[in-house]
């Protein structure tokens, strides 16, 4: 799961990585659950990721499941992954259905590092032993002020959006770079470059995602690990519809003047997880429409 929209207090948290029901997956809502492009693209017959594996948390609606269809599309065997076995379930039959392969593997990231290490040697029996692409896409948002986050929240963010990169990347970055190659995207966020006057704790552990990428990258990059990280702007998911009229003014005076959608970061992941990035290590690529980078006149 991860969070796209990112509103103000007054406004309900985005069930896309609220940490209830579910702070592992997004729920499924509305026509958005499998983004047009993402499904049209899934019936195809890439090969970028031939022969790859790839793992994708949160991957069960939302920018999560747009990524697990598209690398699925281009070669990868993915594993999805979630609370929502039913959910997952259905992602895997549909790529299966379009020429693909997957599997489920049910996750709660906001687990204790013995579960966060189980799951990750899971994945890697399922995928036969080889993890060669790791997505933390995962991620929660309370969408309230800072004397409001009540401490459960709080230790659930931290958990889900920091602990488990940091764990994740541990158990599985160095049996990639024993075998020479891998690479690993991590889900941020635009407000990680931007002071905001909400969500104050929620753009720091984005924040830190971002330093953990440049640090992972500097760590791992000598011995074949890439690690990069996509930076989502204002998103259109399935749990934030009801918000469409705030997206859209958000967005209106952007250079891109539309609302993101889950496809265009799953674009910018299969980029950064595919050979075409080779000679890129530690960015944050910033798929916001040009939110972050420009001001209106």
């Amino acid at each position: 799961m991860t969070f796209s929209l990112h509103p103000k207090p007054s406004t309900p948290a985005d069930p896309a990585t609220a940490p209830a029901p579910d702070p592992a997956t997004t729920p499924v809502a509305g026509s958005l659950a499998v983004p047009a492009s993402t499904a049209a693209s899934a019936s195809g017959t890439g090969s970028r990721l031939a022969g790859r594996t790839a793992v994708i948390t949160g991957s069960t609606s939302g920018i999560g499941e747009a990524t697990a269809r598209l690398l699925a599309a281009e070669g990868a065997r993915v594993v999805v992954s979630g609370r929502q076995e039913s959910r997952g379930r259905r992602i895997v039959e549909e790529i299966e259905r379009a020429g693909g392969r997957a599997d489920f593997v049910p996750a709660d990231l906001s687990g204790g590092y013995e579960e966060l290490r189980a799951f990750a040697a899971r994945v890697t029996e399922v995928l036969g032993g080889r993890v060669d692409i790791l997505v933390n896409n995962a991620g929660v948002y309370p969408a309230t002020s800072t004397e409001d986050l009540p401490d459960s929240d709080l230790d659930t963010m931290l958990a889900v959006n920091i602990r488990a990169p940091h764990v994740l990347v541990a158990a599985l970055a160095p049996a990639m770079a024993e075998r020479g190659g891998g690479a690993i995207v991590t889900i941020g966020s635009w407000m990680a470059r931007l002071g905001t006057s909400y969500a104050a704790m929620y753009s720091a552990t984005k924040a830190a995602d971002e330093q953990l990428t440049r640090s992972w990258a500097a760590e791992y990059g000598p011995r074949g690990v890439r690690v990069n990280a996509v930076a989502p702007g204002a998103t259109l998911t399935p749990g934030n519809e009801q918000a469409r009229a705030e997206l859209d003014a958000m967005t209106a005076t952007t250079p891109a003047g539309v609302v993101v959608r889950p496809d265009d970061i799953a674009k910018g992941v299969l980029y950064l997880a595919g050979d075409d990035a080779a000679m890129i290590h530690g960015i944050t690529l910033y798929v916001d429409g040009g939110m972050t980078a420009t001001r209106a006149a």
